[in-house]
């Protein structure tokens, strides 16, 4: 099934059954308000969603109506954790390449991962307001999960069981603040601001054979001011999976129902042409296209994004259609 969050004017929102087609809607009203009551108790109210969205996608709801994206918030407005890891190594390796640094071997055995704010998400048609252009602001396409509870010290294999629904991310970074702050060593905070989410988060059960052992194998596109700079592929490449990175958490805590993991930004390997290394299937974040410039060419040359720049995050599913809707923002100043 296929579930969204309307803008109600509370913190929360009112949680939606989405149909297949991303169509239309149907309120949840008398099941569950809100997504999060859903994942406290997955197993009694999750069969009823079901039954609502089988109902809906048959066309026999009495008060369907049609879905509007720019009505979305996240679909789980706020969370009791949002972190995201390194799923896909290359891009690890384009950064520390493009600096001239070596990868340690460690990172290719365990998963590097930062923990973001989860007070409060953006939904997928809001603005990304920034104080400033000079913050080197960047989009980072990625997939991201939501879980139920899982247990501490559980096992790659036990931690694919606690994932409940699978979701687009768009987890913005200020680019220019991040080396000060890791400098500091203490990580990210500053340069990490709000994430934004794709209008939908859908059960396993529509990835179809898509989903395969905590990879999702499909094609996630990026547009960037109208023109398509990533396509790239999120299955074959991805290092650590899904279970993996929530392994990673569970270490020395308990994951609660609610938990948000993020893959990092999807990054595909580059392929040899005539002698020299080229990138078909674009990048998921302007970092990425910036080192392998700066590996090419010994400098970048693509700039960070300006205000009213615009940002599309979209996966299509095996019939072609929009899988999640698409993350459709715009960068802004903030209001004086």
């Amino acid at each position: 099934m296929k579930l969204a969050t309307y803008k109600d004017g509370s913190r929360d929102g009112q949680l939606l059954v989405v149909s297949r087609d991303l169509a239309t809607a149907h309120y949840a009203t008398g099941i569950a308000n809100k997504l999060q009551q859903v994942l406290d108790d997955w197993n009694f109210l999750s069969p009823q969603l079901q039954d609502l969205y089988d109902t809906l996608n048959a066309g026999k709801t009495r008060h369907a109506f049609p879905f509007e994206p720019v009505q979305c918030m996240a679909p789980l407005p706020r969370a009791c954790q949002w972190a995201a890891g390194t799923a896909y190594i290359n891009h690890v390796a384009l950064m520390r390449k493009a600096r001239e640094s070596e990868m340690p071997d460690s990172f290719y055995k365990d998963p590097l991962m930062y923990q973001g704010g989860s007070d409060g998400f953006l939904g997928p048609c809001d603005e990304v307001v920034c104080p400033s252009e000079d913050y080197g602001i960047d989009f980072e396409a990625e997939v991201a999960v939501i879980t139920g509870d899982v247990a501490m010290t559980s096992t790659p294999e036990q931690a694919l069981e606690g994932i409940r629904l699978v979701m687009l991310a768009n987890d913005m970074s200020l680019r220019k603040l991040i080396p000060d702050e890791l400098a500091e060593g203490f990580g990210f905070f500053q340069s990490k601001p709000a994430t934004a989410f794709s209008p939908v988060a859908v059960t396993l059960d529509e990835l179809g054979d898509a989903w395969q052992a905590g990879r999702l194998d499909l094609t996630l596109q990026s547009t960037w001011n109208g023109r398509k700079v990533g396509l790239c592929e999120t299955g074959p490449e991805m290092t650590f999976h899904f279970g993996q990175l929530i392994a990673h958490i569970c270490k020395t805590r308990h994951v609660r129902a609610g938990s948000i993991v993020g893959s990092g930004p999807v990054s595909n390997k580059g392929v040899e042409v005539k002698g020299k290394t080229d990138w078909p299937k674009g990048y998921s974040c302007i970092a990425e296209k910036r080192a392998i410039e700066t590996i090419q060419d010994g400098k970048p040359s693509t700039g960070f994004m300006k205000y009213g720049d615009t940002i599309r995050i979209e996966m299509k599913g095996q019939d072609g259609q929009s899988m999640f809707g698409a993350i459709e923002q715009k960068i802004a100043p903030l209001a004086q």
